[in-house]
């Protein structure tokens, strides 16, 4: 198995470090008359008076308008710097782009900042452009830097797979100068899930022929052309050199169980396989458990170390790439992109205190086309409460003729609405399904049907008809506002 393995010794977040914080908020701004400087000074002074009155959201909306009105960047970096310290990640990655928009094209520290607010909220593929601007400015040694602080950031990583796709857009514009051996692996992996094979062999190649006893690198060459089925004796010869290295390491054991499955001994793949996962319990494991039972035509047990590779991680590629070949009724492959959903809903909070107990019912619509989802929830006589319609990277709620826009569904809805209900990834959830991109458990019935799921701190419970129809779906969970319990009963269950 080629494993992407974070570095210990990779350690804090260097470029939010290095931003030049503003300790006197009383500056001159540019290209502006005596009056308007005047005018300008008072509004910086009464926007630090109301930040120290706890008026947050007043300084920051001031010096955002400062900034646009005087084109100072350094107003938009003080705006900036208020969301980060009142914890609104979404309010200061607006102010880093206006800072960075603002200031001269030579100047890094903006790019640098936002670039890393934009990986910290999860939004790489928005972070490569101005990542590539920021390595185009700087010398081969301060770029391996940077990429070593990006390398550190993967592992806030919600979505791994996409992380290493942006990263290795990334990394490639600095490729040639790049010296460090855990760097280089790190980029070898991540051509790897953006599909650029030869990329990923000849960058572990050359960190062999520096290093050849580089296990993880002898590994995750080996591991890679053993599951694409070429050069099988040298994918043998390579693992069998990284187990005598690392003979307690299970990764490389399920690697070299599945380059002997593809050699064609079964029993002592499985044998392998089963010791590795003995050792760490890995749904890519549990993956190639199944297989090499599946084959062996012990489909019973097969399916159940599936169930607990599920149990694990239901989101791990390997596993949902084995479950599409050999048991697709579980993948829902042929579930159509379209859908419709109609039902009730019922939401209970229990609070911390008395106090805080709410709840609500009503009625809901969800259609899905594509890639768009729109949730319509109205109130118990059929009147409408919102309608939120939700795309990838944004989501947008339209009530009372007002329209409020965001990344995340879910806390827009919290914010909006008043209610923590789940709006992302809910047609997924409704079709039993996990929602991609985060990390999820899947539990099944004897029957194959799941029974539960855990995913974004929801835990959910089906309840299906004999025709195998969704007929009600329980979510819980806990909150810092106390306990929250929904019940969907479905009047059209996706007809």
């Amino acid at each position: 198995m080629s494993k992407f393995l974070l570095r210990p010794y990779f350690k804090g977040l260097r470029l939010l470090l290095v931003a030049c914080w503003i300790t006197i908020p009383c500056f001159a701004i540019a290209q502006v008359d005596d009056a308007q400087t005047g005018k300008a000074v008072f509004e910086v002074l009464a926007s630090e008076i109301a930040l120290q009155r706890g008026e947050a959201g007043l300084a920051y909306s001031t010096y955002m308008e400062m900034a646009r009105q005087y084109k100072d960047p350094r107003l938009a970096q003080r705006a900036m710097e208020i969301g980060i310290t009142g914890g609104s990640p979404e309010l200061a990655l607006n102010a880093a782009k206006t800072w960075e928009n603002l200031s001269p094209s030579s100047q890094t520290k903006p790019k640098e900042v936002l670039v890393t607010l934009l990986i910290l909220s999860n939004r790489w593929s928005e972070a490569v452009k101005p990542a590539i601007a920021l390595l185009k400015q700087q010398n081969p040694s301060q770029r391996e830097s940077t990429l070593v602080q990006l390398q550190a950031l993967l592992a806030k990583a919600k979505d791994e797979s996409d992380a290493l796709r942006a990263f290795y857009e990334i990394a490639s514009t600095a490729k040639p100068d790049i010296k460090d051996p855990s760097l280089l692996y790190t980029y070898a992996m991540s051509a790897e899930k953006a599909g650029h094979l030869d990329v990923m062999e000849k960058t572990l190649r050359e960190i062999l022929r520096k290093n050849p006893n580089d296990a993880n690198s002898l590994n995750a060459l080996g591991y890679s052309l053993a599951d694409r089925n070429i050069k099988l004796q040298e994918a043998f010869a390579l693992i069998t050199k990284a187990h005598q290295l690392s003979p307690k390491d299970s990764f490389i054991l399920d690697s070299l169980g599945w380059v002997n499955f593809r050699l064609g001994k079964n029993a002592l793949a499985l044998e392998q396989l089963q010791q590795a996962f003995k050792i760490k319990p890995e749904a890519d494991i549990a993956a190639h458990i199944g297989e090499v039972l599946w084959v062996m035509g012990r489909p019973a047990e097969a399916e159940e170390i599936w169930k607990q590779g599920q149990k694990l991680d239901a989101n791990n590629p390997t596993l949902k790439e084995t479950l599409k070949r050999l048991k697709p009724d579980w993948s829902n492959t042929d579930q159509a992109a379209n859908g419709l959903w109609d039902g009730r809903f019922a939401v209970k909070v229990t609070g911390l205190t008395d106090a805080q107990n709410q709840g609500g019912s009503g009625g809901f619509t969800l259609t899905q086309e594509q890639l768009k989802d729109v949730l319509e929830i109205r109130n118990p006589v059929g009147g409408a409460i919102a309608k939120i319609t939700i795309t990838p990277g944004e989501a947008v709620l339209e009530r009372d003729g007002q329209v409020i826009t965001a990344i995340d569904a879910d806390t827009l809805v919290q914010n909006t609405l008043g209610l923590p209900l789940p709006a992302r990834g809910l047609s997924n959830w409704l079709r039993g399904e996990i929602r991609p991109g985060s990390e999820a458990s899947v539990e099944r019935n004897a029957k194959g049907q799941v029974r539960s799921i855990k995913q974004d701190g929801w835990d959910l419970f089906y309840t299906w008809s004999d025709k195998n129809r969704l007929e009600k779906l329980t979510m819980t969970r806990s909150s810092n506002i106390g306990s929250i319990d929904i019940r969907l009963v479905f009047d059209n269950p996706n007809e």
